[in-house]
């Protein structure tokens, strides 16, 4: 019988954004399966380092490369890298991202530089690094090697509203950007996205009252974890029968 290790035996999996909550919590799921690592930061070098030390403890495989996801040089090169340190990419974790918290109803402070900043981490940024590990997956699916991304959207490209307007319709183009590749990688690579409400991150610091607040009405009565996330993203990436699907674990905000 397979058992859920051995559907990450000998497998490789490049996270970006995996220093700190979501990303971090992914990479230590990943590792404890047994997948072999490369974990991705921007700024967060101090907490990459230290999820690093935590996977190597539990006897994990990582490797830790800084690159900005927003410049497709710094992302080939660190693709390159990770092709080398592992020897294969066989999944990708799009979970690189950032907001802007913006009061939704403020238009006027959704300046040009907002816009610019939003998209070109959240959407260009996914699309450079699943256009560049392309090619190495396909390469993996020749070997018949089991393939796949997930991207990181957000409830926010469902409903529309969220910590600011230009954040919402980013991740509601990254959720269009996961059904277009779905076309075109097809049928080497899978692309699927998950779609969570609230997660009990530091994206919320100094907003604990109102995480709170939302928890009460939701029908769960409760605020995701990383560790939930982590759970589900694990999951989707081996689902052979599954592409182009936006999955979203919300607590039952939206039903």
């Amino acid at each position: 019988m397979i058992t859920w290790k051995d559907k990450w035996k000998d497998k490789a999996v490049l996270v970006t954004g995996g220093g700190t909550g979501v990303g971090r919590a992914v990479c230590i799921k990943l590792a404890e399966y047994g997948a072999a690592i490369a974990l991705n930061y921007a700024n967060s070098g101090k907490e990459a380092r230290e999820t690093a030390r935590i996977i190597e403890a539990m006897g994990g495989s990582v490797i830790t490369l800084q690159a900005d996801v927003s410049d497709d040089y710094a992302v080939r090169k660190m693709v390159r890298e990770a092709e080398s340190a592992l020897g294969a990419i066989h999944y990708l974790v799009n979970n690189a991202g950032i907001t802007k918290q913006i009061d939704l109803s403020d238009m006027e402070s959704v300046t040009e530089e907002v816009w610019d900043h939003l998209f070109s981490v959240n959407v260009k940024g996914m699309f450079y690094c699943a256009r560049a590990v392309a090619p190495i997956m396909k390469k993996q699916k020749g070997k018949q090697e089991d393939c796949a991304i997930l991207n990181m959207g957000s409830i926010a490209g469902i409903t529309g509203t969220g910590s600011s307007l230009s954040y919402a319709v980013s991740k509601g183009a990254v959720h269009c950007l996961t059904k277009s590749l779905a076309h075109v990688l097809a049928p080497d690579i899978r692309v699927n996205c998950i779609a969570p409400a609230a997660i009990s991150t530091r994206w919320w610091e100094g907003e604990e009252e109102k995480m709170y607040r939302l928890s009460g009405k939701l029908p769960l009565q409760r605020i995701s974890t990383p560790e939930d996330i982590a759970e589900l993203v694990c999951s989707i990436l081996v689902q052979s029968s599954m592409t182009g699907q936006i999955i979203s674990p919300n607590n039952g905000m939206v039903i």
